[in-house]
């Protein structure tokens, strides 16, 4: 979708029902201009992380109505909730060398990581920046940007963003949460909100978690061993949950998926989840579009997408899925020579695939580049990529 600037740009190729989209892979200006490193997606907007000298080291487009690509009200050019174009985000740097280590979206809230420590910016009402929750606070047009140093002496290492709470990888390998905790999506031993980092213990006591994922409110967590932890949301069966149990609200092994070998990558969606082990093969399950035809809407075992999905022929022996990716109906995956396939819903073009129709199995998006990381947003895509020449 263009019509909120997400993409970087109201220009579009497609509509429907009056609302412009893109539905190609299209470069974005924004990237000739300046040195991306990193890339966030979250509910109709994006953050970009750029290499600078100056502070200047931030930038986003998109839905702006809770502040979460931040405000100045000298900034004429965008008096509405709607940024058009790539604009930065000041931070209340210290050092003009600071760099961004992570940047996260959730619903309407930023985590941005940097070697000064995490910011967080736009909406709070449940604790989601990591700040006191301020009854009826308007987020329109906020100054506000929360400053997180460290996490008891300890460095963070990665940020990730649930619909509206936020996750944070320290260096020693502990998670902590913080924000709405309803379906126990914080993992904290209850269902309460939370504003302060809190450090999710259950089953991640004495493991070392190398990788959290989140877009919603299902939580995944994978340690250097291979072993998946989860918490959160399980209505459709995505952490093996019995005596239909849809909620957990502490970390817990997920222990049916050690018989797929050594998990390397997750990936936690909407209402499904996805694991990638060291030989490449790709597991999905839950419910929606899940890459086995339109069929199979739902699946409770992890079921393997077949290789060939991927690429992998009689010609490429050696091409394998190297990093999964999702958003909220959407997945993704990454293969070793830089392809990207794409699958789930597809509206408003998000899966770049030329069209607006729901892709039911992994289809090569063709991007003319090699893609290194990728976002997924409720209705978007970007990637970043290296050229070819």
């Amino acid at each position: 979708m263009a019509e909120h600037g997400a993409l970087g740009t109201m220009k579009s190729i497609l509509q429907e029902k009056g609302i412009s989209y893109i539905a190609k892979p299209k470069r974005l200006p924004f990237g000739h201009y300046y040195d991306v490193t990193n890339i966030a997606c979250g509910y109709g907007f994006t953050a970009f992380a750029v290499k600078s000298n100056n502070k200047n080291i931030l930038y986003g487009s998109g839905i702006n109505t809770d502040s979460q690509l931040g405000f100045d009200e000298k900034d004429k050019k965008y008096p509405d909730d709607l940024i058009i174009e790539p604009r930065l985000i000041t931070l209340p740097l210290k050092e003009s060398s600071t760099k961004i280590i992570d940047i996260a979206a959730g619903r309407a809230h930023l985590l941005v990581l940097t070697n000064e420590g995490l910011f967080t910016l736009g909406n709070n009402a449940y604790g989601q920046c990591g700040r006191p929750i301020i009854l009826n606070e308007s987020y329109s047009k906020s100054r506000v940007v929360h400053h997180i140093p460290n996490i008891k002496g300890k460095s963070i290492k990665s940020v990730v963003a649930g619909q509206d709470h936020s996750i944070l990888l320290t260096e020693s390998g502990e998670v902590y949460t913080f924000g709405w905790g309803a379906d126990g999506q914080t993992g904290l031993a209850h269902y309460q909100n939370e504003y302060r980092p809190s450090l999710v213990k259950g089953d991640l006591a004495g493991q070392h978690i190398i990788k959290v994922a989140c877009v919603a409110d299902c939580v995944l967590a994978l340690s250097d061993k291979g072993k998946v932890f989860g918490w959160g949301n399980s209505e459709y069966g995505q952490l093996f949950t019995i005596n239909d149990d849809y909620q957990v609200n502490i970390a817990t092994q997920i222990n049916a998926l050690q018989q797929f070998g050594h998990i390397t990558d997750i990936a936690s969606g909407g209402c499904f989840c996805m694991i990638l082990n060291n030989e490449g093969d790709v597991y999905v399950w839950g419910y929606g579009i899940l890459g086995f035809g339109p069929e199979v809407k739902s699946i409770v075992q992890p079921t393997q997408i077949p290789p060939i999905l991927f690429g992998k022929n009689a010609y490429e022996k050696t091409k394998k899925v190297i990093k999964i990716f999702c958003g909220m109906s959407h997945l993704a995956a990454l293969t070793n020579t830089g392809d990207l396939y794409m699958w789930g819903c597809n509206k408003f073009g998000a899966l770049g695939l030329g069209n607006s129709k729901d892709q039911y199995f992994p289809l090569k998006v063709n991007v003319g580049a090699q893609v290194k990381i990728v976002a997924c947003g409720i209705d978007h895509t970007v990637t970043l990529c290296k050229p070819f020449v």
